[in-house]
Parts: structure tokens; sequence; C-alpha cells
């Protein structure tokens, strides 16, 4: 199978996860959109969806999905959406498509994260993929040589990309990621930072793997 299409089976797996009758929330990117596309044939089962970018917002209405804002919203019963890398622990790095802010919102609230994604996305030890950072605008400098000072790596701006949020991304290159929590919480204290794309200290808790051989289920 080609990797869009293990990205659509491990989508079409996740639909075992919804509970009827409650609001979940979808993630961005290209596997959340293949299952975008697989939860429209149980739309009349859930309440609505609380969508983690405007892009997933507007897939989720041309699905005929009701859309929910979180604020809202008491619960989440389950939060579906891919990752740029998992480790062994379930701890990821997104944020690719800049939807990390947001991303990371609706996971703190929801009381499951399943993520999705073909296998080629577990990897030994975090850091191949550049780890993305949202920061306000006028700190990007700021930031850049904070990180390259205290944490390490190469810190790129991601050019003619501005986050739903009105941001920026940074995206630090050659970083070795052997505590994910910690360097988490590390480039969060730095000024200017509104958070970065290490989901460690709520990674997920079910990763379902897309393979030739199927769709595999690892646990935190």
């Amino acid at each position: 199978m080609t990797q869009d299409e293990l990205k659509n089976e491990v989508a079409k797996a996740a639909l075992q996860y919804i509970t009827p009758g409650t609001i979940i929330g979808v993630g961005t990117g290209s596997t959340a959109n293949f299952f975008i596309d697989h939860l429209s044939s149980m739309k009349d089962s859930i309440k609505g969806a609380v969508a983690s970018s405007i892009d997933t917002a507007n897939r989720l209405k041309r699905n005929g999905i009701p859309v929910v804002n979180l604020n809202a919203v008491d619960e989440i019963s389950v939060y579906i959406d891919g990752a740029d890398e998992s480790d062994h622990n379930l701890n990821l790095i997104k944020g690719g498509g800049g939807a990390l802010t947001r991303e990371k919102i609706v996971a703190a609230v929801a009381n499951q994260f399943v993520c999705i994604a073909d296998d080629s996305k577990l990897v030994d030890s975090l850091g191949k993929f550049p780890l993305p950072i949202e920061v306000i605008p006028m700190s990007a400098n700021y930031v850049k040589y904070q990180i390259i000072n205290s944490i390490g790596g190469n810190p790129v701006l991601r050019e003619e990309l501005t986050t739903d949020n009105g941001n920026l991304i940074l995206d630090i290159h050659g970083l070795e990621i052997d505590d994910p929590k910690n360097l988490e919480n590390r480039l969060n204290n730095i000024v200017g930072v509104v958070t970065n794309g290490l989901f460690a200290n709520r990674g997920a808790d079910i990763l379902l793997l897309g393979s030739q051989n199927g769709v595999n289920i690892l646990k935190s």
C-alpha cells in the first residue's frame, strides 16, 4: 500500500474509538483529513466536533459535521489527530501543518487522545523531524537566540506562514530529544513562546499505526 493508503486505513480504524452521543476533537493534517472523510459516515451519531484549525473546521462543515466552539463544551470524549513523529512511549512531535497550539489545547481537554499515523512516523528517539515552536511575531529573533544559546539546534523561521492565531513558527533542526517532557517545559518557559510541538506532558494514550500488515495498536 502507498503512504496515503496506510493513512486512510488507520483513519478508518480510529472510528471505533468514537463514543456515540458525545463531542469529539479533530486534528489537522493529511491523516486527520482522511479521518474526517470517514467520520462523515457516522456524523449523525455524534453531537459535533471541536476543530483544531480553520482548515479542519471547513472540512468538517463540508462533510456535514457540526463544528462546536471549545468554550461551549464541557467535555470532549476523544481527540483524533496525526503526528509528525512518535516514540515508543507515545511522546509526539506535532505542528508540521502549523496548528500545534490549538491541537495542544484540544488534546489537553480530551478524555482520550488517539493518534493516527503510518508506521514511518514511529522512531526510537524524537528530533529528526524539525520541532515547531509557535512564537509571538515580535519575539521571533529573541526566541531564536535563546534556543541557540540554551537549548541547541538550529531554529529556522518558517517562511510565508502565519498561524490561525496570527503568530509565526520557528522549526528547530538538529535536535536529539532524550527527555521530551523536560524540553517541552524549557521551551515553553522562554518569553515569547506560545507553545511548542512536543506533546509529551500530554502525549497520546493510543497510537494507531498503519502498516503493510494492518493497523498496529500501541498504548501508553
